[in-house]
């Protein structure tokens, strides 16, 4: 995540929520002008927008080495390499650190001084390789069958991670420590708001998904619904074991959307 700095009275306000979005949730060179709630609840609601660049990038990567001659298994492998890179590593990060929390079985505050650690351990390794599994998996599956759908797959998937977020900062939603991504960005996005999101992603992925006829519109949109299902799962259970959301529990609801969304995508096709 980038490092917050104080707004220059030049910058533009509009623009607040674009740099905070692709700041904190990208490594792409955005440099973030505002570090407050007004700029969070802003940020949070172009999550979405960040993740679908993220997930284009992937999806023009998977196309090139598919164009040049690779097969669908290592253009799909180079997809789910995009957004490890373009985040650094850190929803990836925070699903290893939250696997190692949940899994420890201990109390609130031991199970976040064990996600605040460097190491990562047994549960979190686990997690990381299943998920990374299944994410190459899906989208090797969806590559062979046409450029197109793994194209299309790569991208709503990357929508789906960051809606997660949008939800997850939803008011009411606690932060677990006083400090941190968690801190700054929870309970700022009004619950309207968030669904108003939600809705625009979902018909955004129904109608990518009707370029390849009605069953895939309706799998497209049932793709982003149950993502967002399942990390709203995951983060009840956070906010249950460890009282609130971390960042850590950001990069996890992140993962755990985009792999939700990826194996949607394979059934019924």
């Amino acid at each position: 995540m980038s490092e917050s700095e104080s707004a220059p009275p030049s910058a533009a306000p509009g623009w607040h929520g674009p740099r905070f979005a692709f700041g904190t949730l990208t490594a792409l060179p955005v440099r973030v002008t505002r570090w407050d709630r007004d700029a969070a609840r802003a940020g949070m609601l172009w999550a979405p927008v960040a993740g679908l660049v993220v997930g284009l990038c992937a999806a023009a990567l998977g196309g090139l080495l598919l164009l040049l001659g690779a097969g669908a298994p290592l253009a799909a492998v180079a997809t789910v390499a995009v957004p490890a890179v373009l985040t650094r590593g850190l929803h990836l990060d925070g699903l290893a650190d939250t696997a190692d929390g949940l899994g420890s079985g201990r109390p609130a505050a031991d199970a976040l001084r064990i996600m605040r650690q460097s190491d990562i351990g047994p549960f979190g390794v686990v997690t990381l390789v299943l998920v990374l599994l299944a994410q190459v998996a899906a989208l090797s599956g969806l590559y062979a069958d046409s450029w197109a759908r793994g194209a299309v797959a790569a991208a709503l998937c990357g929508v789906a991670a960051r809606l997660a977020l949008t939800l997850a900062a939803r008011s009411g939603v606690p932060p677990a420590r006083p400090e941190g991504l968690g801190a700054a960005v929870a309970g700022t996005v009004p619950r309207r708001a968030a669904l108003l999101v939600a809705i625009g992603a979902v018909g955004v992925a129904a109608g990518a998904g009707a370029l390849f006829g009605a069953s895939d519109a309706v799998r497209c949109a049932a793709a982003v619904l149950v993502a967002c299902a399942a990390a709203e799962l995951l983060l009840r259970h956070c906010v249950r074991r460890l009282g609130g959301i971390t960042g850590d529990v950001f990069g996890a609801l992140a993962e755990t959307a985009a792999t939700v969304a990826l194996i949607v995508l394979t059934l019924g096709g």
